[in-house]
């Protein structure tokens, strides 16, 4: 008789949350970044620690909300912390139940809340990964070890030749494709600029839009067609916010591209009524915006059910393990290191890009080991 192997039993008395801490990053960029309707000069973070009682503590970063990131600190302090103190860090359900109170203010933005959930929520993830020793990508399904990566880029600029440059430093950086922004200028001169992209990127590498709303859907039907021989592999966010889910579906139905969004959609019922509609082909929901990697989760298996596929918005150090944990998953999305130093600085066990895929990250939980001199420079809430 086959003696059976040893199991090691996670207890939930020694994950019991003890302390939580969260410390906002700001960091400024070299230059202005453009795109449809609004600019970048700053990228920001919130890292979150937990301490449980067995001595383990998470090291996660998530979200880039800047104006209000004093809100969004002040509430994991003031309204969640007080509520998951003594809880075991094992009750991922619960813990998630209970820190949705600070959602039902309604006189308060309610992303607010869900981007500080998102931040607990993924730190009690990273947790559960470190306590059994595996990466979270696996404890969730571990479905691959790697993912096709895409850069977001194609910003504006006033010289032309820009847009080879661009993607020709995407190809370097050892991305598979762009995201390539468009909807700040009319359908034939995006064209125009996407027709350059192309030639600098050739064939085999991977060419998505993403007009962040910038389109009427007039605009954006006539910018599918002007682009129909390009090989386009999806048009994001083609269409302005006040009819957006009928209007993407008419793009989507009568060009034939396919067409992606959902990162502008805050809550589980406004991204559901997106799958269900028919509006997208593939979901590309926020975890660190939605409520953290427990509702993307809740998000993909309904888009499972309507054959839709998940993306992710940005946030590779997250999405990395949420796309590798399922079947349906689809590109990493990263920027380079001028339009995201703190994926390029912060992460100082950074995973490599091979060949245009990105190597999920192997050790427990995220696997993520952050630079704290790095952390403590750019800290904003520090005095100055």
């Amino acid at each position: 008789m086959q003696t059976p192997a040893p199991t090691t039993r996670v207890d939930a008395d020694d994950l019991t949350i003890e302390r939580i801490e969260v410390i906002p990053v700001r960091v400024p960029l070299g230059r202005v970044f453009q795109g449809s309707h609004y600019s970048m000069s700053t990228r920001c973070t919130i890292v979150t620690r937990v301490h449980t009682s067995n001595g383990l503590v998470s090291e996660v970063y998530n979200g880039d909300t800047d104006a209000e990131q004093a809100v969004i600190v002040g509430i994991v302090n003031d309204e969640i912390i007080p509520r998951l103190l003594g809880r075991s860090a094992l009750n991922i359900e619960g813990a998630w139940e209970a820190m949705l109170p600070p959602t039902y203010d309604i006189l308060r933005d309610r992303s607010l809340a869900l981007q500080a959930i998102a931040c607990v929520d993924t730190a009690l993830w990273d947790i559960i990964g470190k306590a059994v020793g595996a990466p979270v990508y696996q404890v969730w399904g571990g479905y691959r070890d790697r993912l096709p990566s895409i850069c977001i880029g194609g910003y504006y600029s006033d010289d032309a030749a820009d847009v080879a440059r661009q993607i020709e430093r995407y190809v370097e950086l050892g991305f598979g494709g762009c995201k390539f922004k468009v909807g700040r200028l009319s359908p034939e001169a995006d064209a125009r600029r996407t027709e350059l992209a192309r030639k600098a990127a050739g064939d085999d590498f991977v060419l998505m839009v993403d007009a962040n709303q910038g389109f009427t859907r007039r605009g954006a039907i006539e910018f599918a067609n002007l682009t129909r021989s390009l090989n386009l592999r999806w048009f994001e966010e083609p269409v302005g916010w006040l009819n957006d889910r009928l209007s993407m579906r008419d793009v989507r139905l009568s060009t034939g591209i396919q067409v992606v969004a959902g990162q502008s959609e805050g809550t589980r019922a406004g991204l559901r009524d997106l799958i269900s509609s028919g509006a997208v082909d593939a979901c590309n929901a926020d975890a660190s915006w939605i409520g953290g990697p427990s509702e993307w989760r809740r998000i993909a298996a309904l888009a499972s059910m309507y054959e839709v596929d998940m993306a992710h918005h940005e946030e590779p150090q997250i999405s990395a393990h949420l796309l590798a944990a399922i079947p349906h998953g689809t590109y990493l999305e990263t920027f380079d290191p001028d339009r995201d130093p703190i994926f390029w600085n912060m992460i100082a066990n950074r995973r490599p890009f091979e060949n245009g895929d990105y190597l999920v990250p192997d050790g427990p939980g995220f696997g993520l080991e952050l630079d704290w001199d790095y952390i403590e420079r750019y800290r904003s809430d520090t005095p100055t």
